[in-house]
C-alpha cells in the first residue's frame, strides 16, 4: 500500500498547504503559461519556486503541468518554462504535446515526463509508445474500467496514473472539440468553457446529457494498488484549498486503513459534487446514474461551519520528515549535533561550552527531550544517540538554539537540487514546405456506399469492420482503401489487432490511425500510417516527430487557422478535414441511445454515432471550404468527411466539385479563420 502515491492538485500556493499537510504524497501545480487549466491562479516564476522548495523540503514531489498543445509561435515561451523548471528542479513534466515533448527529450534529457491524460492513452500499445520515447509515467483516461487497467498494467512496465477523484469530462480527454468549435475556447489550450455543463437533452429524461457527476473511487484505491498503479491522482486545479484538504485526507485514510471515515466522505461532497459521485466507469456501471448537475443544495452545502473544520485539520505545519539525531557534549568542547534524514542528507552545527553542573547534570534522556521539541518544523526525531561526559550541563537556551540552527540547514540541504541539463532549441523550426495548394482529396465514409465520384480520390477511409465482401466490392471498382481505426478502443485493442491482422490478408495495409495506440498497433503490424486529426498535430515540432515516428502523412489539428497550416515545417504531406460534420467529443457514455442525438436549449439537434468502443458527437453543421479552395497554401490533402449523408446525399452535395448549398446558417469554416484561445 506504500507503494501508491497519493497525487494533490495545487491553483495556488494556498492549496500547497493542505495538500502536503494532510498527507500527498506528490502535487501537481500550474506554470503562468502552458497549463490545461487557465483559470486556475496558477504559479508564477517566484512563487514556483517557492511551492517547489517548500514541498521538497517536507519529502513531497513537485509535477508541473506543462500540459496544452502549443503553435509554432509559442514554442520558444514554451521553452523558457521548461527552461525554468529544470533550473528549479522540478521533479515531472506533465505533458500533451507531442511535438514538445519530443524536444525536451532531446535538449532535456533528464527531465522526466508524465503523459497527460490529454494524451487520450487507453491500450496497452499506447503505453508502451510513450515508453519507448522515454516517458516514465502515463496519466490513462479516465473512462477505463478496473478490468482494464489491469491489462495494460500486466503489459507494460511504465509507472501508470489513474484519476480517483474529482471532475470528470463527458469527452474523452484529448479529444473535445466542443468548447472550441462553439466558442474559440479550446479545452486542449486551457481554456474549455464547459458547454457540457449547459442543457443538452436526450429527447427523453436527460436534460443534461453531457454533464457527469464527479468522480469518485477513493473507497477502491487499494485495488488500483494491488492493480499495480503508481500514483493515485485526485482532479482539482480550480478548486478551493479545503476540497483539496479533505480529499487528500480521504485518500490517506482509504490507503492507510483500508476506508475513511464517513464524516470525511461527507465533507468531501459538501464541500463539491454533482448530484453525488459516481464510479461507473471504474465499476465499468455506464448509464444514467452517471449523470448529474451541480445543484443548488450543492452550492450551499458547503457551509462556513464545515469549511472551518476543515481549514483546522491543516492550519499547523505537520512534522512529516523522520530524523536522526547525534548530541555530543564533552569538557572543553563546544556542544555539536549531528542531523540526518532517510534521503542521505546531513548537517553538524555546534554551539557554546559546556558548563561543570553545579547541581543537575545533563543526562542523555533530558538531552533528547529538548531536541526532540521539533514543532514548527516538518521534522520529527524517530532516533537518538547522546554520547555525554557526566558531569557537564549547557542552558536550555543553548540546546534550542542548536537545534533550530540544525533543522533550518537540514531544511536547506534538503531544498538545495542541482539543476537538469536543459540546451536552447534553435527556434523558430526551420519551415522548409513549399507553399502549394492541395493536389489530392479523400474521402472518409461510414459504410461501404461510396460513390463514383469518388473513384479520382487519392484514398477512402472505410470502417475498420465492414464485411470482407465489402471490402473486395470497393477495391474491384478501383478504390485505393484505408482502414480507420477507432480513436476510442476501450477494451477492444487486442479485438482490433487481430481485425487489423485479418484484414491485411485482403491486400489492405494502409490504416487512418487518430491515436497513439493506434500509430503503435499499425507499426508492430508494418501497415502504411495516415495520421488522423485526433492525434492534436498543432506545431512543426510534432510535425517532425510523426515523420520520425513513419507515418506517410497526417492531418492537422482542426484548431488551427488556415494561416497556422502555411506556417508548418517538417517534410511529409499535410492535410486538412474541408468538409464534413466536425466532431466535437468522443466519449465512452453514450448520451443518446435511444434518439441518435442530443439538443441544446435553442432547439439545435447534434448527431450523435458510435464506432468501436465509443461515440462521437458531431457538429449541427458541416465545415465547408468548397468556395475557398485558394486559400488552402501549404496543403496537400483535403479530407471529405462524411457521417450522416446517405449514399444520395453524398454524391449530390460532393464537396468535390464546389456545388455546396452556402445557405446562410447552414455552414461554418470551422476554426480555419477564427482559431482558438
Amino acid at each position: 500500500m506504500e507503494k501508491l502515491e497519493i497525487l494533490a492538485p495545487a491553483g495556488s500556493m494556498e492549496s500547497i498547504y493542505p495538500a502536503v499537510r494532510m498527507g500527498a504524497d506528490a502535487v501537481y501545480i500550474g506554470a503562468w503559461k502552458m497549463s490545461a487549466r487557465s483559470s486556475a491562479q496558477n504559479f508564477g516564476r517566484e512563487e514556483l519556486k517557492t511551492a517547489v522548495d517548500y514541498c521538497h523540503a517536507r519529502g513531497v514531489k513537485v509535477y508541473l503541468a506543462c500540459n496544452t498543445l502549443v503553435h509554432d509561435d509559442e514554442l520558444k515561451t514554451a521553452w523558457e518554462i521548461i527552461k525554468y523548471a529544470c533550473e528549479i528542479h522540478v521533479d515531472a513534466l506533465i505533458m500533451q504535446d507531442i511535438g514538445l515533448i519530443s524536444l525536451v527529450r532531446k535538449y532535456a534529457p533528464d527531465m522526466r515526463i508524465h503523459g497527460s491524460t490529454q494524451m487520450s492513452v487507453h491500450t496497452s500499445k499506447g503505453v508502451a509508445c510513450l515508453e519507448k520515447m522515454g516517458l516514465k509515467r502515463v496519466v490513462l483516461s479516465r473512462e477505463l474500467s478496473q478490468s482494464e487497467i489491469k491489462d495494460i498494467s500486466d503489459k507494460t512496465n511504465a509507472e501508470l496514473e489513474v484519476f480517483v477523484h474529482g471532475a470528470l469530462c463527458m469527452s474523452v480527454s484529448g479529444q473535445c472539440y466542443f468548447s472550441a468549435m462553439l466558442g474559440s475556447r479550446s479545452g486542449n489550450r486551457g481554456a474549455c468553457a464547459q458547454p457540457c455543463r449547459l442543457p443538452f437533452s436526450d429527447g427523453f429524461q436527460n436534460n443534461y446529457a453531457l454533464s457527469l457527476k464527479d468522480n469518485s473511487a477513493i473507497e477502491h484505491i487499494r485495488e488500483f494498488a494491488e492493480t499495480g498503479i503508481a500514483s493515485a491522482k485526485i482532479e482539482g486545479r480550480m478548486k478551493r484549498p479545503e476540497y483539496v484538504a479533505i480529499a487528500v485526507k480521504a485518500c490517506r485514510e482509504s490507503l492507510d486503513k483500508g476506508t475513511a471515515d464517513r464524516e470525511i466522505y461527507s465533507k468531501l461532497q459538501a464541500v463539491f459534487s454533482r448530484s453525488g459521485f459516481t464510479d461507473g466507469y471504474f465499476t465499468g456501471k455506464l448509464g444514467s446514474d452517471m449523470f448529474g448537475i451541480r445543484s443548488k443544495e450543492n452550492v450551499t452545502s458547503a457551509t462556513e461551519k464545515i469549511l472551518s473544520e476543515i481549514r483546522t485539520m491543516y492550519k499547523d505545519e505537520k512534522p512529516l520528515v523522520p530524523v536522526a539525531m547525534d548530541f555530543t557534549m564533552k569538557d572543553g568542547e563546544n556542544i555539536r549535533l549531528k542531523v540526518r534524514d532517510g534521503e542521505g542528507n546531513a548537517v553538524e552545527v555546534s554551539g557554546g561550552m559546556p558548563e561543570k553542573a553545579l547541581k543537575v547534570a545533563m543526562t542523555e534522556e533530558k538531552c533528547r527531550t529538548n531536541l526532540s521539541k521539533t514543532g514548527g518544523t516538518p521534522f520529527f526525531e524517530n532516533e537518538f544517540h547522546a554520547d555525554i561526559q557526566e558531569g557537564l550541563t549547557v542552558p536550555v537556551s543553548e540546546m534550542n538554539a542548536l537545534r533550530r540552527n540544525a533543522l533550518e540547514q537540514l531544511i536547506q540541504k534538503r531544498i538545495k537540487r542541482e539543476p537538469f541539463q536543459c540546451a536552447e532549441p534553435d527556434f523558430p523550426l526551420t519551415n522548409s514546405r513549399k507553399n502549394t495548394l492541395p493536389k489530392y482529396f479523400r474521402g472518409r465514409f461510414v459504410n461501404a456506399e461510396v460513390p463514383d465520384s469518388f473513384l479520382d480520390s487519392e484514398l477512402i477511409y472505410v470502417p475498420i469492420d465492414l464485411k470482407d465482401d465489402d471490402y473486395n466490392s470497393l477495391m474491384d471498382r478501383g478504390f485505393a482503401v484505408a482502414v480507420e481505426i477507432p480513436r476510442g478502443m476501450f477494451g477492444i485493442e487486442n479485438k482490433i489487432f487481430e481485425r487489423l491482422k485479418h484484414i491485411q490478408t485482403l491486400g489492405i495495409n494502409e490504416v487512418l490511425a487518430s491515436n497513439i495506440g493506434a500509430v503503435a498497433m499499425a507499426k508492430e503490424l508494418d501497415m502504411d500510417i495516415h495520421g488522423g486529426f485526433g492525434l492534436n498535430i498543432t506545431n512543426t515540432a510534432s510535425v517532425e516527430w510523426a515523420e520520425r515516428e513513419g507515418l506517410l502523412d497526417i492531418e492537422v489539428s482542426i484548431e488551427l487557422t488556415l494561416e497556422q497550416i502555411a506556417k508548418l515545417g517538417g517534410k511529409i504531406p499535410l492535410g486538412i478535414v474541408s468538409y464534413g460534420l466536425m466532431p466535437l467529443m468522443l466519449t465512452r457514455n453514450n448520451p443518446a441511445r435511444k434518439t441518435g442525438y442530443i439538443r441544446d436549449r435553442k432547439g439545435i439537434d447534434f448527431p450523435v454515432q458510435t464506432y468501436g468502443a465509443c461515440s462521437e458527437i458531431l457538429n449541427s453543421v458541416p465545415v465547408i471550404l468548397s468556395d475557398r479552395k485558394n486559400e488552402l497554401k501549404g496543403i496537400n490533402f483535403e479530407v471529405y468527411r462524411f457521417s450522416v449523408e446517405n449514399s444520395v446525399e453524398i454524391g449530390e452535395n460532393s464537396a468535390l466539385y464546389g456545388n455546396l448549398s452556402l445557405e446562410k446558417g447552414r455552414f461554418t469554416r470551422g476554426l480555419y479563420y477564427r482559431g482558438v484561445i
